[in-house]
């Protein structure tokens, strides 16, 4: 008989990418995934995962098995959820996600919140970036993701999901003190052009964001410098290296030489709390929720 748990793991691979990956969404260790997998292979007598440079790959067995481990899974998912429901209260495992910012400014004080109010609930938040997330919860692989788009990037959402907005966080222009737009009481995006910028690299929402603003208003954006912690791209303008959009959630205070200047129009992403909706009824999912957006306000006011 085929064991839930290794057919978890191996469909937690197959959805990461890699062993390390699917030991860090599992709450495993690396090893203990392997082992799972190993155990796996001998009870089937068959090969499931192959080497592929540094990595690994799944083989056309596998891929077949993992089939066959979403659907087991979705049964689970819809029992436990039901059992869930009958006792009218938080509790079990849920896995949540939230791209960085967020992970850092506002998920601490909910899931503090949740562990107060709810002990019997567990649950453990992994650092997961929008464009990734929203397919992980389809594929059952979370159940519950903070995402976030743009006016003009929107979120893309699967059927079989439902979303809920959580709040706006304003995205202001950061630049040095010495910088001509220092002083002013706004700008305009038309004045843009010719500036050189720090950013997150491409593909990341903001990076996305910020080409097509620019190209819209008829600049081609010169990106000098890129990370991916918002910290990281302020130190580098409070360095004079260039100026950059940032949004004020998990941004934290900003340091000496680095001035705020507001953007006109003002430029807002929006945050969404992701589900399946098969799990719309789990007491854990609407009550994080509450708590996401009871904690928005809390949040956003001590970030200005």
């Amino acid at each position: 008989m085929l064991d839930l748990q290794r057919l978890r793991a191996l469909h937690a691979v197959s959805v990461h990418g890699t062993v390390g990956a699917a030991a860090a969404a599992l709450g495993y260790t690396p090893s203990a995934v392997s082992q799972q997998i190993a155990k796996l292979e001998r009870e089937t007598r068959t090969v499931l995962l192959e080497r592929e440079g540094r990595g690994v790959r799944l083989t056309a067995e596998a891929l077949q098995l993992v089939d066959t481990a979403e659907q087991l899974l979705s049964i689970v998912e819809r029992a436990e959820t039901a059992l869930e429901e009958r006792r009218g209260v938080p509790a079990g495992r849920l896995t949540v996600a939230a791209f960085a910012s967020a992970a850092r400014g506002l998920m601490p004080a909910v899931l503090a919140d949740l562990a107060r109010r709810h002990p019997a609930l567990d649950a453990r938040l992994t650092e997961v970036d929008p464009h990734l997330s929203v397919g992980l919860v389809a594929r059952g692989a979370l159940d519950l993701a903070v995402a976030h788009d743009w006016d003009i990037a929107p979120l893309p959402v699967p059927p079989g999901v439902e979303q809920a907005v959580i709040g706006d966080d304003p995205c202001t222009l950061l630049v040095p003190e010495a910088h001509p737009f220092a002083g002013r009481a706004s700008v305009r995006r038309e004045e843009l052009g010719g500036e050189r910028w720090v950013c997150q690299p491409p593909g990341r929402v903001c990076h996305d964001w910020l080409v097509r603003t620019l190209r819209a208003a008829g600049h081609e954006p010169d990106i000098v410098h890129q990370a991916d912690e918002n910290p990281t791209l302020v130190a580098l303008v409070a360095a004079g290296l260039g100026i950059g959009l940032i949004p004020r959630l998990g941004r934290g205070p900003l340091p000496g030489g680095v001035v705020e200047v507001p953007l006109d129009p003002a430029p807002v992403r929006r945050l969404y709390a992701l589900w399946r909706t098969g799990a719309a009824g789990r007491p854990s999912i609407t009550e994080t929720v509450r708590v996401l957006r009871e904690q928005w306000p809390k949040v956003t006011a001590a970030a200005l």
